[in-house]
């Protein structure tokens, strides 16, 4: 499977819609930095866009478990620092993570 194979198949994990526009315009640029770069063959550049995107997945899902399951989230936390704790806890966007 190519990056790009990979890429498209990430983006059905990713949201259809976001709190925020600035949210929204975050993925869309890192999506556009990811094809003009896969595409002129820069692919460090279009990896890098690639990880963002890879952990916007990632905090997406975080972010879940968050609002569904909170104690469970708050167990996730044991071993972090009591500010970077309440920090999390806190988040008001999965952006914060």
């Amino acid at each position: 499977m190519t990056m790009m194979e990979e890429a498209l198949e990430l983006a059905s994990f990713l949201p259809l819609s976001f709190k925020t526009k600035a949210e929204q315009e975050y993925i869309e640029f890192l999506w556009d930095a990811f094809g003009t770069n896969y595409r002129y063959g820069k692919y460090q550049f279009a990896f890098l866009a690639y990880h963002m995107l890879t952990m916007s997945f990632i905090y997406f899902n975080i972010w879940q478990i968050k609002q569904t399951e909170p104690k469970d989230f708050e167990k996730a936390l044991i071993g972090f620092s009591r500010e970077i704790e309440n920090e999390l806890v806190d988040a008001k966007s999965p952006f914060v993570f």
